[in-house]
């Protein structure tokens, strides 16, 4: 069974330190992972994790740990409270928070960032913190789906009202209909798992990524990856675009 990185730097930021430092297989991986909402992001982003031995470094999960710390970082506690105020946390911020766990960036097992960045600045901030640091990335991940999957796949989740449980009408479908397996609760779509909410989601991912996706590409580390298919299926793509890079790179 394969020990998980505790994150705990990550987590904290600061002069934290991980106690249980990733494993990585063959040599330390650094990559962004894009991709909208139904890709599969998550699961390949641990599937990745397994198969790399490196670090997944989400904000994300920032943000949701820090619900549970009675100490932030200035830069933590500002972003918390725009995101309670509803509004966006600025790019200022996110990339302070990033700069105060940058012992992650350098850290010798690799990382696999999802969160950050989101915009062209964020993305040209992480490559001067990479420098700073003395290391580079080795690919941007961007995982891509027809807008038609994506509408199915999305609009097809059930969501616990009690225990927040996800199902989906088809891929994973609870044992009684409408009903919680876990907790017997009732089963409902979210208003933004809806078809036209999702075209709405869509639409305003590709215009706010798209920026981002030609600062990548026109530095040649974009990786455009099918996520078409089973999880073991994308994840082995990914793998074959990794190795496929890799070997440009040598050459």
């Amino acid at each position: 069974m394969d020990v998980q990185p505790d994150r705990a730097a990550w987590f904290e930021g600061g002069e934290a330190r991980c106690t249980i430092m990733p494993s990585p297989k063959d040599r330390p991986f650094r990559i962004v992972l894009l991709g909208p909402p139904g890709v599969g992001k998550g699961t390949q982003a641990e599937l990745l994790c397994k198969s790399l031995g490196t670090c997944h470094l989400s904000t994300g999960d920032v943000f949701r740990a820090a619900q549970c710390q009675n100490e932030h970082s200035p830069a933590l506690r500002s972003a918390l409270d725009a995101m309670k105020r509803g509004e966006l946390v600025s790019d200022g911020l996110v990339v302070s928070m990033v700069s105060e766990r940058s012992s992650c960036l350098s850290c010798f097992g690799g990382f696999l960032l999802d969160g950050f960045p989101r915009t062209a600045a964020q993305a040209e901030a992480l490559d001067e913190l990479l420098d700073q640091n003395g290391v580079q990335l080795d690919a941007v991940l961007s995982y891509e789906l027809p807008l038609a999957e994506i509408v199915d796949r999305l609009s097809g989740r059930r969501t616990c009202s009690k225990c927040k449980a996800v199902f989906h009408a088809t891929a994973r479908p609870p044992h009684k209909e409408g009903t919680c397996d876990l907790c017997g609760g009732g089963l409902v779509q979210r208003d933004d798992d809806r078809p036209e909410a999702i075209r709405v989601r869509m639409q305003a991912y590709e215009e706010s990524t798209r920026p981002l996706a030609d600062y990548y590409q026109q530095t040649g580390r974009l990786l455009s990856v099918s996520a078409g298919g089973s999880p073991e299926e994308i994840l082995e793509r990914t793998l074959e675009a990794l190795q496929s890079k890799a070997a440009r790179t040598r050459t």
